[in-house]
């Protein structure tokens, strides 16, 4: 289940695929306040990594 240009993204929904389940790359723009630390553990759908500034 992978994400396409232009899909709207559902909170909660799946979006993509992690093949080892170890590590994950999520791309914000710039703008964005992050609201994680570095090495951080988060979970899918529950932990916020970034707000709106």
């Amino acid at each position: 289940n992978y994400a396409k240009v232009d899909d709207k993204s559902i909170q909660g929904k799946d979006a993509g695929f992690i093949k080892f389940g170890s590590r994950v790359d999520v791309f914000v723009p710039l703008d964005m306040k992050i609201t994680v630390n570095l090495d951080q553990v988060a979970k899918g759908g529950e932990t916020v990594i970034a707000e709106i500034a």
